[in-house]
């Protein structure tokens, strides 16, 4: 598969899964996401069934990822959200802090554990019953350091 092709694990609603590839960039066509399945026949999900989609490292391992939530702030920069979807379910991750990162028919987001097999996940607004932004993690550029306070016992060597 060319590098343009993810390795995704899709997670329907009804707890069915489906492993396949999506093209890096317009997997979302008319409201369906649109697939490459390991048999190799193209599939087109409607995202009103999807729950979840993973782009994963690994077919074979997990899918879900065994951290739901950040055990700490996180320092990557961006908004940190909690999902609620509508099965109950609760989890939390990273968001760019971009609007044009922000689609319609969902968002893109990084796990807490960015080491495991899930490197990012699509939930389509469907599933969800509810998102909040946690926190908005930034790099600190308007952070200004205190100036050091002048040592005032020291004596002035040299006048001019």
């Amino acid at each position: 598969m060319p590098s343009t092709h993810k390795k995704v694990i899709v997670r329907k609603l009804d707890r069915d899964t489906v492993n396949g590839y999506v093209a890096s960039a317009n997997f979302v066509v008319e409201g369906k996401l649109e697939m490459l399945n390991t048999a190799g026949n193209v599939v087109a999900v409607d995202l009103r069934e999807i729950k979840i989609v993973y782009f994963v490292r690994e077919f074979a391992e997990a899918s879900a990822p065994q951290r739901k939530t950040f055990a700490n702030r996180p320092r990557t920069e961006g908004l940190w959200v909690r999902l609620k979807f509508k099965d109950g379910e609760v989890m939390e991750g990273l968001m760019p802090n971009d609007l044009t990162q922000v689609t319609g028919e969902g968002f893109l987001v990084n796990p807490p554990d960015l080491r495991a097999n899930t490197q990012r996940m699509f939930v389509p607004r469907t599933a969800l019953a509810g998102l909040t932004v946690l926190g908005v993690i930034g790099i600190g550029r308007g952070r200004k350091r205190k100036a050091a306070a002048a040592d005032v016992g020291q004596v002035p060597m040299f006048e001019q």
